[in-house]
């Protein structure tokens, strides 16, 4: 019998209504050790968020293209390993009831859905997708397959993030018209990025312990060389999304969730340093502009990264009281003071920091939003369960707002001006970059394409 059985039931809870799955070993209702059957695909580096996220429950699958990231402690040792998770999924997606992806970023997008098309639940790694066609298409297929989703930006789950919106739903700041963020970076000679000598890259012998064919995914072929992997896939084009993609997800979240900043209709580079062929530049000011939504006034976001010294920096109000301005995180411009949120969209203040301490002498405002406990993947494992409401960044938030931050990607890519249609999911101006918003897999990769018979959905809802 198969492991996992679905009774599907109706439930609202304060993200909204969505469907609680249940799921057995063997028998109809909750399993009788409680735990659910997590694999892994991508097995290193931040698969240590999903591991610990998920600890207590059954870790019953390891899937990563090198061999020498499988982890050496003794939970793992009789663990099934393997290189192909589409070879994992077809002996074992039966026994599994849920999988967190902690692959690069160009890989996001197939492995989720091989597992949503499983009906198996996932966790995966921001940004959501690579590109604004996945993200579309991966919301679509939460909405065909029923299954729990969630993005792991951990601010989405911190306390701040929601009494920044309780602040605003309270008219604390009036009319937000302006949002400045932004982090530093790329450090060249950092963990993360490293930048090569010329472009395109040489070949190099590949290591047996590496399958490059697997790493490459959808990506179109080229030779093996060890900047790619591992860790430094960020910087190239093809693969990463530099430090815009990885750290708006975090910073830019409290804005495009308070602010309903979903669907920009200019996305402009106004600033771009120097780029080596086939990656990110060394800083960027990126601007988005956003009508008016309902009764909020229409607004501007502008992101910024660069090392210190470099480029422009983060704007930050003239009444800033708080000691050095922080070099990351997003500053708000508002008709009834301004504001600011940290990098991972938490500890909220007014700029001035007498208003601060007056709000929170007169007993701050009312705890609207529910309260989330631990984590993205702690999260996720009490909404499988049961125990908990659907997660606060599943995809029907999580695809849009990755949309967002890959707009602004694009933007830091080429440079200049972009106009984009939401509604049809085009640029209008620049057409010759459309084939961006929806990349050409490589031969064996092409997925997803189903799911575009169902009704169309645009980074807001259906149309």
């Amino acid at each position: 019998m198969q492991r996992r059985n679905f009774i599907k039931t109706a439930a609202v809870a304060s993200a909204g209504a969505f469907i609680l799955p249940r799921f057995s070993i063997g028998q109809p209702g909750p399993s009788a050790n409680s735990k659910l059957n997590i694999a892994h695909i991508g097995a290193s580096g931040i698969a240590g968020m999903a591991y610990s996220g998920c600890n207590g429950e059954n870790v019953v699958a390891l899937c990563d293209i090198d061999s020498r990231k499988f982890p050496r402690k003794p939970w793992a040792v009789d663990v099934p390993k393997f290189a192909d998770y589409r070879v994992m999924l077809d002996k074992l997606s039966k026994e599994i009831d849920g999988v967190c992806i902690n692959t690069p970023d160009h890989t996001h997008f197939n492995a989720t859905l091989a597992c949503m098309e499983r009906g198996i639940h996932v966790c995966t790694q921001k940004p959501l997708t690579h590109n604004v066609w996945q993200a579309r298409t991966l919301r679509k297929a939460k909405d065909k397959y029923k299954v729990i989703t969630n993005m792991a930006n951990q601010g989405h789950t911190y306390d701040g993030i929601r009494k920044m919106r309780e602040m605003y739903e309270a008219d604390c700041f009036g009319q937000v018209r302006e949002v400045h963020m932004g982090f530093p970076g790329p450090d060249w000679n950092g963990r993360y990025f490293k930048k090569p000598a010329s472009m395109p890259l040489p070949a190099e012998p590949i290591p047996a312990n590496i399958n490059w064919d697997l790493w490459l995914g959808p990506a179109a072929e080229r030779p093996f060389n060890s900047l790619y992997h591992p860790l430094k896939w960020r910087g190239f084009n093809d693969f990463g999304t530099g430090q815009f993609g990885d750290w708006f997800c975090h910073i830019g979240d409290g804005a495009v969730w308070v602010l309903d900043l979903y669907e920009p209709t200019v996305i402009e580079c106004v600033e771009r340093g120097p780029a080596m062929e086939g990656m990110i530049p060394d800083h960027s000011v990126v601007r988005f502009d956003f009508p008016a939504r309902g009764n909020k006034a229409a607004c501007s976001m502008t992101w910024s990264d660069g090392a210190p010294g470099v480029g422009t920096p983060i704007k930050s109000p003239d009444d800033w009281g708080w000691g050095k301005v922080p070099n990351s995180g997003s500053f708000w411009y508002a008709d009834k003071g301004n504001a600011f949120l940290d990098q991972r969209s938490n500890n909220p203040r007014f700029s001035v920091k007498e208003q601060m301490v007056a709000f929170k002498e007169s007993g701050g405002v009312a705890e609207t939003y529910d309260r989330v406990k631990g984590g993205p993947h702690q999260e996720w494992v009490r909404a499988i369960k049961g125990d908990g409401p659907e997660c606060g960044s599943n995809f029907d938030y999580a695809a849009p707002m990755s949309e967002v931050a890959l707009l602004g990607v694009l933007a830091q890519r080429f440079g200049g001006r972009i106009e984009w249609d939401s509604k049809n999911m085009r640029i209008t101006n620049r057409p010759e970059l459309n084939v961006f918003v929806k990349e050409p897999a490589r031969a064996g990769w092409d997925a997803g394409q189903d799911l575009w018979t169902l009704p169309n959905i645009n980074s807001r809802g259906v149309t």
